[in-house]
């Protein structure tokens, strides 16, 4: 076997690397092409390039595009650009601002590796011929065959949690599984740029990038004011206990769990408790209405063993993840007549609607994913979700 899991020579097998024009993506290529590989660059232009070019700290436009170009120059191996500008923007950009008009907290991050990045540009892949499409992900997956299924591969956190993206790669289905590979996920961050020093490349010392791509400084209002330009319309701020505390100018501007710039002064710490998109109403209330346990999920992908509907109704003891910057924690998947849910063993504060939860065997580095789902809704502690429902029961006065 060679270092991809083929049992083949590297020279008989050939990768794509999908190349952001960062420093992981641009180490991977190194990585396989070091090892003899038949090794084949790709870059997917995702926004408005014209506007990109001179940002820094964006990705897969502008200057990124020319980095990528560059490094493929210097490791010798071919580099393509495809503009996938207008996929990105229907199954991407257009689901971010609707979701955010709909009081959601979306994570474009999963949408764009469930489209573009391992649906579109996995099935290049495989028109070009390739053995496997390579990312500079930082997660492992190794060999998990089952009766049937030789080939089946399954996901684990990687060595360096401080850079575990498996969060947002919880919606990678099977198939694509399969076929991916993610040559990082035993190295550190530390690691791959003293690689990339040693493979002389331009972006051995290039910054990560910190935003979502295409909202710059993380300003998500702007984007959606853009898109929806009728979506900020003013509404009523209200309290969890039913006072009404004053306006908004827009729900987009709010997000669950947000404490400062709300807008109202009452005396005591108040935060977003829930925003009612209906009838465009922030609810705030104190920190403990924001405490919840139990996390109903929609989207569901099922990466573990047996079936997800036999493996709930009968429960099953998992972590889960609720954010990306935290460890996943004790949980237990169940299900009931409102759905499947997510009972998290500890209390969990300004969960939203819109947010991923991913699910895994542990909490350590070698902790398998099991997928996750999306969070449709949350139930909170008793009095606070009553509260709620005697809020959102009461019509809103015209």
């Amino acid at each position: 076997m060679n270092s991809l899991d083929f049992d083949r020579k590297p020279e008989d097998t050939r990768v794509v690397v999908a190349m952001s024009g960062g420093v992981d993506s641009s180490v991977v290529a190194g990585i396989l092409k070091r090892e003899g590989y038949d090794v084949l660059g790709i870059t997917l232009q995702l926004y408005d390039h014209g506007a990109a070019v001179h940002r820094a700290g964006s990705c897969c436009a502008g200057q990124d595009i020319d980095d990528a170009r560059r490094v493929c120059e210097t490791l010798g191996i071919p580099h393509y650009v495809l503009d996938y500008e207008k996929r990105f923007r229907e199954t991407v950009i257009n689901p971010f601002a609707e979701s955010y008009v709909a009081g959601e907290t979306p994570i474009p991050c999963v949408a764009c590796n469930q489209t573009v990045k391992f649906a579109d540009l996995l099935a290049t892949a495989k028109d070009l011929g390739a053995d496997a499409l390579a990312t500079g992900h930082y997660i492992r997956s190794r060999p998990n065959p089952v009766p049937g299924a030789p080939e089946r591969r399954a996901l684990y956190r990687p060595v360096d949690a401080e850079r575990d993206q498996s969060y947002f790669l919880f919606a990678t289905t099977q198939e694509q599984i399969d076929y991916l590979r993610f040559p990082l996920g035993h190295l550190s961050k530390a690691e791959t740029r003293a690689l990339a020093e040693d493979m002389g490349l331009v972006v051995a010392k290039k910054a990560d990038s910190q935003d979502i791509c295409f909202v710059p400084q993380g300003k998500y209002s702007d984007i959606v004011n853009k898109l929806k330009p009728n979506a900020a319309l003013a509404g009523d701020i209200v309290h969890i206990d039913g006072r009404h505390l004053g306006q908004h100018d827009g729900i987009l501007h709010y997000t669950i769990g947000q404490r400062r710039g709300i807008g109202v002064a009452t005396g005591e710490p108040l935060y977003v408790v829930y925003l009612d998109a209906r009838s465009r109403r922030v609810i705030v209330g104190p920190k403990e209405a924001l405490e919840t346990r139990r996390l109903y999920l929609r989207d569901i992908n099922w990466l573990g063993d047996g079936d997800l509907d036999a493996v709930a109704a009968a429960g099953f003891d998992c972590y889960a993840k609720v954010r990306s910057t935290r460890p996943p924690r004790p949980a237990r998947l169940q299900a009931n007549e409102g759905g499947i849910y997510v009972e998290l063993e500890e209390g969990e504060a300004g969960v939203a609607p819109g947010q991923a939860c991913a699910l895994y065997s542990g909490e350590g580095e070698d902790a398998r994913i099991y997928g996750g789902g999306f969070i449709q809704r949350s139930e909170r502690e008793p009095a606070a979700e009553e509260a709620l429902k005697r809020i959102l029961s009461t019509p809103v006065a015209a």
